[in-house]
């Protein structure tokens, strides 16, 4: 039978324009395109936030350079196009994004679903909880995967006991970290005479750093600060911060909070101070030599 009317104008996409519909494209870097609104040509040179929104800055063949929105109204070879984030760059922040999950905290590769280590023998000994808990933050996971524990010694005035107590030898090293290790200083009398303890000395390394409290190792712009302050002989170090800084003071929880702000604001070994950082790394390479 004959079909009179012909073929039904409403099949298909009967609403899209004359042009074709609208497709996306990445602003890539040097894709030419034209805004409809304006007829303006030009290279795209860049995509960035302006005002809240993403604009895509054309360059024109004389070299001037106007912004439009992200999004429609240009074509492309007189087809219409939705310019979209530039892919490259996305990719690009991907990519960092991935290898940052793929660092520690200390910059070392991460090891995923690494299998639970027996402890080591070897151990490094830190000062106090403060010491410890900030060499947890950064350098945690390497000592993890080497089996390394961290323990406390409350203070270095009778170091040369705690080095007889543990009792280091082949295959049992002892690393140690003092704080306030400078030339004129009652630690430096102390470590120079535990060093030479006989028979421990040759697996046993005293390294130090020259600050006062391990809080002086993270980076004082962390906090606001251009340098940490110079606290009067007389007053309590970590107490005269506080002060500084108009931190509450008067109780030890209120130095443990000071603490726990301090310790918030260190992200990766780049917050710490380069004094401290080689310190430590010194410390785990002794401890886990084979």
């Amino acid at each position: 039978m004959t079909d009179r009317y012909g073929r039904d104008v409403l099949s298909g996409d009967w609403k899209a324009p004359p042009k074709g519909r609208s497709t996306p494209l990445a602003a890539e870097r040097g894709v030419v395109v034209e805004d409809v609104e304006t007829g303006w040509v030009g290279a795209v040179v860049r995509v960035e936030k302006a005002g809240g929104i993403l604009v895509v800055h054309l360059e024109d063949r004389r070299g001037r350079t106007r912004a439009f929105p992200l999004g429609p109204g240009f074509h492309v070879d007189g087809r219409p196009v939705t310019l979209t984030r530039p892919q490259a760059a996305a990719d690009a922040r991907l990519s960092a994004a991935r290898a940052a999950a793929s660092r520690t905290a200390s910059g070392s590769r991460a090891v995923a679903d690494a299998p639970a280590r027996v402890a080591s023998a070897s151990r490094i000994f830190v000062e106090g909880r403060h010491d410890a808990e900030l060499v947890e933050k950064v350098w945690g996971h390497d000592l993890r995967i080497e089996g390394v524990v961290v323990e406390m010694l409350d203070g270095v005035d009778d170091l040369e006991a705690a080095i007889r107590d543990f009792a280091p030898g082949p295959g049992r090293r002892m690393g140690v970290l003092v704080d306030h290790l400078v030339a004129g200083t009652k630690e430096t009398r102390v470590v120079d005479a535990a060093s030479r303890l006989h028979p421990f000395a040759p697996h046993v390394l005293i390294v130090g750093h020259p600050y006062v409290d391990v809080w002086q190792s993270v980076r004082p712009e962390r906090l606001g600060m251009e340098r940490w302050p110079v606290i009067p002989r007389g007053t309590s170090w970590k107490h005269g911060i506080c002060a500084h800084l108009g931190w509450a003071h008067d109780e030890q929880a209120d130095i443990a909070r000071a603490w726990k702000q301090i310790l918030g604001t260190v992200r990766t070994y780049a917050d710490l101070e380069p004094s401290l950082l080689g310190r430590v790394e010194e410390l785990i390479d002794f401890v886990t030599a084979p």
